[in-house]
């Protein structure tokens, strides 16, 4: 939504499981960590980096900026966080209200890749087939060659047969 509210929204998609991009490249990234208060119950952390004003020169993988695909300056940084704020509460709010799958669903609706040849690299593995979604708890489902489904709930992954 931060994305979409400076370039037309059909240049935004996601790519699983936690990559937003922009024309098909990484424009952004989300690292979530969790773990057990000593009292009790879970404790969570999200960062999140977007590329407003210009591309990484040295990464590794194809990426880009919002400047890209407009004209206009970037957003001031302290616009963009209000912005990601308030898509943030709202999408928190329906995940209290309505749960995961009406997560899952609008995260399908921008999905990137699904239909595709899908490889995943989970660390001494790597495993191909055709990404056909997410399951219930978020793991991205792979059509293997032999017609089963296998789960992927980490690793990398890559489309058009990388």
């Amino acid at each position: 939504e931060l994305l979409a509210s400076y370039v037309p929204a059909g240049l935004v998609s996601l790519k699983w499981p936690n990559d937003p991009l922009l024309g098909g490249l990484k424009v952004s990234g989300i690292l979530i960590e969790s773990g057990a208060r000593p009292g009790g119950g879970l404790w969570i952390a999200a960062g999140v980096g977007v590329n407003l004003s210009r591309k990484p020169i040295d990464s590794e993988r194809p990426a880009t900026a919002l400047t890209t695909y407009r004209d206009a300056p970037p957003p001031k940084a302290i616009e963009a966080i209000e912005v990601l704020s308030a898509a943030f509460a709202r999408w928190n709010d329906v995940w209290s209200r309505l749960g995961f799958p009406a997560i899952a669903d609008a995260w399908t609706a921008r999905a990137h890749g699904l239909g595709e040849p899908c490889v995943a690299r989970l660390g001494t593995e790597t495993v191909e087939g055709i990404a056909e979604g997410l399951d219930g708890d978020g793991a991205l489902r792979l059509r293997l060659d032999d017609g089963r489904i296998r789960r992927i709930t980490a690793g990398d992954v890559f489309f058009g047969g990388a």
